[in-house]
């Protein structure tokens, strides 16, 4: 099956979710949740992480994670994470309860496809102060694609992790996962990259990166956004309309995309310091706001 095909199948059965000019979206992917070892990347931007999420729930958004948001390559399984980040998916929980978490499977989370897996291990927990389960996530599904469709527009914005346009981060992962947990995970603690991965492989990006934008040409033009390659992009409007809300695990920051009101941004949360030498964690803005409606062809 071509990269084209695996991209058909995931918006044809892409779960739909409506939308107007009031939703308000957070698009964070690429988390990459560890075990707060060295090898954790996520572990650096953690507390910036955290910062934004609560800024996010305070006001309202919606939080969509579009894969890769756990690191199940070079760990075994989610209850590692869960020790290690509990405050993280403590947050992650609050949006659960209000209906305003959305989940996306990528190819470093891909377990997540077999409802089975997501059942048995996010849905309880084992609380070792009550001694015994508490529910987590509940009933949670993990989709490998959303379209999220205007209720007067019909505008639709395609939402994926991206690697259906990358052969072995798809149908080969198991062999990636293999390659990662046993060779890559160790050289990664002494600050060798896994040269394969899309995200440290600016020859792969653009390859991935083209055969989405062949396939957003092939469907008028849709809007879609994706993660997978860690390489943030926002374009002009006339151009490609293929968005990338980045990492969680740059350095020293994270970026991310805001659909709010009916306009589209690219943003990055980073530590900064004041004049008076205080650290504090900001919000700005690298691309836009532009309107949705900017990026509607006919």
């Amino acid at each position: 099956m071509s990269s084209q095909s695996r991209l058909d199948r995931a918006y044809k059965n892409a779960k739909v979710i409506p939308f107007d000019n009031t939703s308000k979206f957070i698009l964070f992917s690429d988390c990459h949740r560890g075990d707060n070892s060295f090898a954790d990347e996520f572990a650096n931007n953690r507390n910036i992480y955290i910062h934004a999420l609560k800024h996010y729930y305070k006001e309202g958004f919606t939080y969509y994670e579009l894969g890769d948001g756990d690191e199940l390559w070079e760990n075994i399984n989610f209850s590692m994470l869960l020790r290690a980040h509990k405050d993280v998916y403590d947050l992650l929980q609050l949006f659960y309860k209000e209906n305003r978490l959305q989940m996306i499977w990528g190819n470093h989370d891909m377990v997540y496809r077999d409802k089975a897996y997501v059942k048995k291990h996010l849905s309880y927990y084992l609380d070792h102060k009550l001694n015994k389960e508490v529910p987590l996530f509940p009933g949670i599904t993990f989709e490998e694609a959303i379209v999220l469709k205007h209720e007067i527009t019909s505008q639709e914005i395609f939402l994926l992790h991206g690697h259906q346009a990358d052969f072995m981060n798809y149908n080969g992962w198991r062999i990636h996962r293999f390659l990662v947990r046993i060779l890559w995970r160790p050289l990664q603690v002494i600050g060798i990259l896994d040269p394969t991965s899309p995200a440290h492989n600016y020859k792969e990006t653009i390859r991935v990166e083209r055969r989405i934008k062949k396939w957003i040409l092939k469907q008028k033009n849709k809007l879609t956004v994706m993660g997978h390659t860690h390489r943030p992009r926002f374009p002009e409007p006339g151009g490609t309309a293929l968005f990338n809300d980045g990492s969680c695990v740059h350095p020293r920051c994270i970026t991310g995309i805001e659909i709010d009101h009916g306009t589209i941004a690219l943003i990055k949360w980073q530590i900064s310091t004041t004049e008076d030498g205080i650290l504090r964690i900001v919000r700005s803005v690298l691309e836009g706001p532009r309107k949705l409606t900017d990026f509607i062809t006919e």
